[in-house]
């Protein structure tokens, strides 16, 4: 039987979610590979599986009142990571001004004990932002959680971090990378365009 980490790169490629190329990340980072995990999640098993794997990483922090997702990315894992933890799920957005926070009417109360999933980290920003808003609520983040790792494990949030897969790829600030040194066309597949 396939481990979590191969059985996830697994479906990588065979949704055909690995690409290879010269992309620009959320993060503003440019590297030579993305995980489209959108091409994954539009399978609901895969989506279900996914969801159920990553709750069994963060069950032991729970229990839990609710699981949080930055959107966009965030939104169809963060939703199969709830149901399997039988929790509610909510997500925060950017609003105009490029801040996280929470919008559509979801609030937090006070000691609401909280995982934070998302689909990709990869300086692991996105989970922090997400959680200080939660925090700033007065809620309980216990764990966090994603699908990839980008990080090789180097990011830090704060909180106990899981993930099903975990990937050392080389990312580049955009004036020290050798992609665009060498003419490559750039690629911004990701839901925030920097």
């Amino acid at each position: 039987m396939k481990d979590s980490a191969t059985a996830t790169l697994d479906l990588f490629a065979a949704t055909g979610a690995y690409l290879q190329g010269h992309f620009q990340l959320s993060s503003g980072l440019h590297s030579p590979a993305y995980l489209q995990c959108a091409r994954v999640l539009q399978f609901p098993e895969h989506a279900a599986w996914l969801g159920s794997s990553l709750a069994a990483r963060l069950a032991p922090h729970g229990p839990f009142d609710l699981v949080a997702s930055p959107a966009l990315g965030g939104l169809i894992i963060g939703h199969e990571v709830a149901r399997a933890l039988r929790a509610a799920h909510i997500f925060t957005e950017r609003d105009g001004e490029g801040r996280m926070t929470l919008r559509r009417g979801f609030e937090v109360a006070p000691g609401q004990r909280i995982a934070v999933v998302e689909d990709v980290v990869t300086t692991g920003g996105s989970t922090r932002e997400v959680i200080e808003v939660l925090r700033q609520a007065g809620a309980e983040v216990r764990a966090a959680g994603s699908i990839i790792d980008r990080s090789g494990g180097t990011a830090q949030v704060g909180v106990p971090r899981y993930a099903l897969a975990e990937l050392s790829l080389p990312t580049w600030p955009a004036a020290e990378c050798p992609l665009c040194a060498e003419g490559r066309a750039l690629v911004k597949p990701g839901s925030r365009k920097a």
